[in-house]
């Protein structure tokens, strides 16, 4: 057996050593699933709801849209596959969502709490509010009329002079009954024509056949027609000045205006949900365009719903017979949902985050809202 120097062994270890060393530090090519890390290897599922602008499908079945484009390009960042799964109702969405049927979920899905407890949501992507639609028609005069006339503030208003007609009738007939024998002739009937001629009075109708022949009854009376000509003139004007405002301006310029008006909306959209909250009632429509059409045809006063939504489809169908107010309240959020505990989260969170911070999420935007947003 030949015989090994001291030198060669230790050159032989140093050498053994160095190579151990190299395999230490050189960093071990990880093995590729397919799929970014988080996500399922395999297609993603990705549900969506027509919701113009930010959803909207062709007649040859692709998609488009704000929301649609952005996905697209956090799919392209992120590398991952997906096909497209329509949902009829946002609602059906959320609850699809969470339920595991839609990896992902993009349309123009409000971020509310009540959705933020069964699914997960990304990042904020666009921030909006509710908008007001209105008819462009001009509400006829008797319309305006009737709802006057029937609305709580007018009957408060007219049953309070009613009841002070009341008041004077009695206590003229409470001076007159033992010295006026137009108001004496047993209680019911001379009640009855004290409170007669307290209308009369007041409505300035001839009182000449009869009237107060005490001086208690006469200052009463004197007090009671200057009071009733000055409340039925301010009463007149006021009146006159509602009509007249509504016919120039029209039944709703604001948020302020919604309590006295017929007020429409989405079923199952977040918008009931604040609606309720402001104990505002509301008349739901299936989906945006019926609701607008009812808007269109009189059938309620107000259409309240997100605004770029309501904006959108007011210009592009209902050109002429419906627009949307300035106004915009209750802000909101527009977020992609995701089942909960999803392991992607993160990922889809740091894509929309570098997106909307780019110059061609600025170039989506004003495709399809051109200067409005």
């Amino acid at each position: 057996m030949m015989n090994v120097s001291p030198g060669i062994r230790i050159l032989s270890a140093s050498v053994l050593l160095f190579f151990a060393f190299a395999l230490s530090v050189c960093p071990v090519p990880a093995q590729t699933t397919g799929a970014p890390v988080g996500f399922p290897d395999r297609v993603l599922v990705v549900g969506t709801k027509v919701a113009p602008p930010f959803a909207m499908k062709a007649a040859d079945g692709s998609w488009t849209g704000i929301s649609i484009d952005l996905w697209r390009e956090i799919a392209d960042r992120l590398g991952v596959k997906y096909r497209l799964v329509e949902e009829p109702t946002v609602q059906g969405l959320v609850t699809a969502t969470a339920r595991g049927d839609y990896d992902v979920s993009v349309a123009a899905i409000t971020i509310t709490a009540e959705r933020e407890r069964i699914v997960d949501f990304s990042q904020p992507f666009y921030g909006t509010g509710l908008g007001i639609a209105v008819s462009t028609k001009n509400v006829s005069v008797w319309h305006e009329i009737i709802r006057t006339m029937t609305s709580f503030g007018f009957l408060q208003a007219a049953g309070a002079l009613i009841g002070i007609a009341l008041v004077v009738g009695a206590l003229i007939w409470m001076f007159e009954r033992r010295h006026n024998e137009d108001f004496g002739v047993g209680a019911a009937q001379g009640l009855g024509a004290s409170i007669w001629w307290s209308a009369e009075a007041m409505t300035q109708a001839s009182t000449g056949h009869r009237g107060p022949k005490t001086l208690g009854g006469r200052i009463l009376a004197i007090i009671w027609m200057v009071v009733s000509i000055i409340t039925i003139a301010v009463f007149t004007a006021s009146v006159t000045s509602a009509l007249t405002t509504r016919q120039i301006r029209g039944l709703v310029n604001g948020v302020e205006d919604l309590p006295t008006v017929r007020i429409g909306t989405v079923a199952g959209s977040a918008t009931v949900g604040l609606l309720d909250g402001e104990r505002l009632k509301h008349r739901d429509s299936d989906d945006l365009s019926s609701g607008l059409k009812a808007l269109a045809a009189g059938s309620v006063d107000a259409f309240v719903y997100d605004k770029p939504l309501l904006a959108w489809t007011a210009e592009q169908r209902f050109s002429g017979d419906v627009q949307v107010l300035d106004a915009v309240f209750e802000p909101q959020n527009y977020g992609i949902a995701m089942p909960p505990g999803s392991t992607y989260r993160k990922a889809i969170d740091i894509a929309i985050l570098e997106i909307v911070h780019d110059d061609k999420w600025k170039q989506i935007l004003f495709r399809y809202l051109g200067e409005k947003h």
